[in-house]
Formats: structure tokens, C-alpha cells, sequence
């Protein structure tokens, strides 16, 4: 099954390698990454793949937010079905 992670929040030293390690530590992969910083403001979209994931699919976003908090980052994640649907013009 594959989501979109969505990492919104200050730029700071460490936010790609937290997200990354959490993800990895819940046996998600990152298929597609593209992240960029506005001014000082840090924007993440990542596709991955949740197939293989050791947590339910309703607690990853959780776990995530969990393990990156110290960072002040905001973390969504949503199934691609819906974010699909939701951005189809």
C-alpha cells in the first residue's frame, strides 16, 4: 500500500534523517522524495511504500510525529487513494 508523507515546519539540520530513520524503523520505504525550503520554512513530500509496515496503517503518521517532535515538524500521512482524489483537477 502506498502514502504520502507530508513533513511541514522550520528548517533545522536533521529533519530528512529523523523522518527517514522513523520510517525505517517501522519497515516503511521511501520510493520518491522531494523537499524544499521556502525562505525558512522546510516542505517534504515523500512517497512511500507501507506494505511491509510493522505498525497499522492509522498509527504511522503517529509514530512519525512521535519521533520527530523534538524537531517542531508537522507530519501527515495519507493513503495515496485519497490524496489522489483529493488533488485530481
Amino acid at each position: 500500500m502506498k502514502a504520502i508523507v507530508t513533513v511541514i515546519g522550520k528548517d533545522k539540520t536533521g529533519i530528512i534523517s529523523a523522518v527517514s530513520t522513523a520510517l525505517a524503523d517501522i519497515n516503511i520505504n521511501i520510493e520518491d522524495i522531494s523537499q524544499t525550503v521556502l525562505q525558512d520554512n522546510f516542505v517534504m513530500i515523500m512517497l512511500v511504500d507501507a506494505a511491509s509496515s510493522t505498525i497499522p496503517f492509522d498509527k504511522i503518521g503517529e509514530s512519525v510525529q512521535t519521533a520527530v517532535s523534538h524537531l517542531g515538524v508537522t507530519v501527515h500521512v495519507q493513503h495515496e487513494d485519497l490524496f489522489n482524489a483529493m488533488h485530481r483537477v
